[in-house]
């Protein structure tokens, strides 16, 4: 029996599927801090020390819970439950597993976030994905956060693409992840991948996506559509969509018509391949093998 295509659907997080960053549901209430005056802080740190944005948020999270018991990855965890959501969201995973198996296709959600991982796995749509990548501390014997285990920069979610292209989802595996991996031996092709993001942090992951034969789609808040628009317009996605996930909406019309494409580009795949068989049983010799010969012919003389 031939196994379904798999249908990745890559999800960054914050301003994506939650209308603010993470941070300001219930940590930054719990330090008393407003939210423009701890992201300014962090960009202060951030130029003061030459540190890119997401060790810097990590570390004023340190400092401004000094003395209080927020940053456990307990009360992390648990403050991932305040996150709220655009809408149908929380029911969208389930609506696109299931045009995916009225497809032939089986749909795989992920998410690649610069936030943190703690707070995402708190969260009430934790149980959609396969997996997270996403920021993390490392908890001393005290359950406080004393160091950040990953941090997921702008350039480096490109890396957890690949991950999930080869099937190497291990993030302490590099060795697989840079080892050389025939295409016909990768788990999901970047043709089969589907990215959401919202803005100028997912470029590296909507051009890697598009590059690679994949497709982008850029969410915007209702009345913000300026930023998704211009991004289309520059060519650094391929569809720009209100950040609306309920039934019948225009991000769920648009994944519903790429997981029919995947289901149908499979199949042209697949009828390619058996014309191919078909053609070498009856004393034919492909081109690629024929060009291999003129190579080696080349190389001798």
């Amino acid at each position: 029996m031939l196994k379904k295509p798999i249908a990745a659907l890559i999800y960054d997080f914050d301003k994506t599927l939650s209308p603010r960053d993470m941070q300001e549901y219930s940590f930054l209430p719990g330090i008393g801090m407003e939210p423009q005056d701890f992201w300014g802080e962090c960009r202060d740190v951030q130029l003061d020390s030459g540190m890119d944005s997401v060790h810097a948020y990590m570390l004023m999270m340190k400092r401004r819970s000094k003395g209080t018991k927020l940053l456990t990855r307990e009360s992390l965890a648990a403050l991932g439950r305040e996150v709220e959501f655009f809408p149908g969201v929380e029911t969208w995973f389930e609506r696109v597993n299931r045009i995916g198996e009225e497809a032939g296709v089986s749909v795989e959600h992920y998410i690649i976030s610069s936030g943190l991982k703690e707070i995402i796995m708190g969260s009430r749509i934790a149980g959609a994905f396969k997996e997270v990548f996403a920021a993390s501390f490392v908890y001393g014997d005290d359950g406080l956060a004393e160091w950040p285990a990953t941090a997921v920069t702008y350039t480096e979610k490109t890396q957890h693409l690949f991950r999930i292209n080869k099937g190497i989802l291990d993030i302490t595996n590099d060795r697989d992840l840079n080892g050389f991996t025939p295409d016909y031996k990768r788990r999901v092709p970047f043709a089969n991948m589907i990215y959401v993001g919202d803005g100028l942090t997912d470029v590296p992951c909507m051009k890697m996506t598009k590059l690679k034969g994949g497709t982008s789609i850029t969410v915007h808040a209702e009345g913000k559509s300026e930023l998704a628009d211009n991004m289309i317009l520059q060519g650094r996605c391929d569809y720009a969509c209100l950040a609306d996930y309920t039934q019948g909406s225009e991000i769920e019309k648009v994944v519903t018509r790429l997981i029919h494409k995947i289901a149908a580009n499979t199949e042209c795949l697949r009828l390619h391949e058996m014309q191919i068989e078909r053609a070498t049983a009856r004393g034919g010799t492909p081109e690629w093998l024929l060009q291999l010969n003129r190579d080696n012919t080349d190389l001798e003389s």
